[in-house]
């Protein structure tokens, strides 16, 4: 359920699973942002030719079929190290076992691939040897931190045998409990890495990835006013004198309003937005629009995209839903993109 209106929102209050999945109101094909145009190119709502359930609603495998057993099915832990220990149970004895060459002499490897955008080829992936696990015909294998991945969705395969087709993961059970730990700016290395398991629509397991050289991060978003107080922290930089938040309306023009920011020392920091100074924003517009919020670090520092990543959520849009404040037959709210980044929406009341 959503909060009132004038309540004070914490991250970790708002999640509203009846929410939709859908395009901002003002946001057209030409006003998205590039994050969230290639964002959607890489999800492709997570139903790409080789995710999207058949007609009876069981998922789809490269080269599966019903005679080759139970889908493999995954499950995972993330430690204190942002390790991830993938398990699973071994699929099927391969069919290309031979005497001189017996199915035991084979050892499944898991191979995680980068999710091409729409019209492109498969170009990044990664393979990682399985190891036997605990359990009957279980494997695992342990992802490090490093080398980081490389941003986007990465879906989860097992490679049985050489010449056996690869079969996508189902999702299993996720202990994502680590990644809920408070982590501070002298605790994390940069560039930022973030990895984050989750289940697909359909099922598979997938782990979403961001890497970014700075990186501002929500920890607490209150509406309230006729507006919002945005606290966060700043990952690979310091504030310095000229810090500001800054909000870019999309689309052609792409004015740009300052807020003022306060820093909290070298790395927190908050800024408030009213609504109604968007709505009066030289060059801007009294309709509806769509604005995403930055923060600039110091007076000559590159803007940076504030978002909200260190936690277990991969897909927070449909999960997070904030009020909306009304206002001269407009209404006004934050939201967060398909990639978790903040965005400010103004809508027709």
């Amino acid at each position: 359920m959503s909060p009132d209106r004038d309540a004070s929102v914490s991250e970790g209050s708002v999640r509203d699973g009846n929410a939709r999945e859908e395009n901002a109101p003002g946001e057209s094909t030409e006003d998205k942002s590039a994050e969230d145009k290639s964002a959607e190119d890489r999800s492709a709502q997570d139903g790409s030719a080789e995710g999207r359930s058949a007609k009876d609603g069981s998922p789809r495998e490269e080269g599966g079929s019903p005679t080759e057993g139970p889908r493999p099915r995954a499950d995972c832990t993330v430690d204190g190290e942002n390790r991830i220990v993938i398990r699973l149970t071994a699929p099927a004895a391969p069919a290309t076992a031979t005497a001189s060459a017996p199915a035991a002499a084979f050892r499944p490897r898991l191979l995680l691939r980068l999710r091409p955008p729409k019209g492109r080829p498969e170009e990044v992936r990664r393979v990682f040897d399985l190891e036997p696990a605990p359990g009957q015909d279980r494997w695992q294998a342990t992802i490090d931190p490093a080398p980081a991945f490389a941003e986007g969705r990465w879906d989860a395969y097992v490679l049985p045998a050489p010449g056996e087709p690869r079969r996508r993961l189902l999702s299993g059970v996720r202990d994502l409990r680590a990644l809920l730990t408070d982590r501070a700016p002298d605790r994390t290395a940069s560039p930022l890495a973030v990895r984050i398991p989750y289940a697909t629509l359909d099922g598979y397991f997938a782990v979403r990835a961001w890497l970014h050289p700075t990186h501002a991060e929500v920890d607490r978003i209150r509406v309230a006013d006729g507006g919002m107080t945005v606290r966060g922290r700043l990952f690979g930089a310091g504030l310095d004198t000229g810090a500001a938040a800054l909000l870019r309306r999309r689309g052609k023009g792409g004015t740009v309003r300052e807020a003022e920011l306060t820093a909290e020392g070298e790395h927190a920091f908050s800024f408030v937005v009213g609504y109604r100074d968007l709505l009066g924003a030289p060059g801007g517009s009294a309709g509806p629009a769509v604005w995403d919020v930055f923060v600039r670090p110091s007076a000559d520092a590159p803007r940076v995209r504030v978002a909200r990543l260190l936690d277990d959520l991969a897909d927070r849009k449909k999960v997070f839903v904030y009020p909306a404040t009304a206002l001269d037959g407009l209404h006004a709210r934050p939201y967060y993109t398909v990639d978790n980044d903040l965005s400010l929406e103004i809508t027709a009341g």
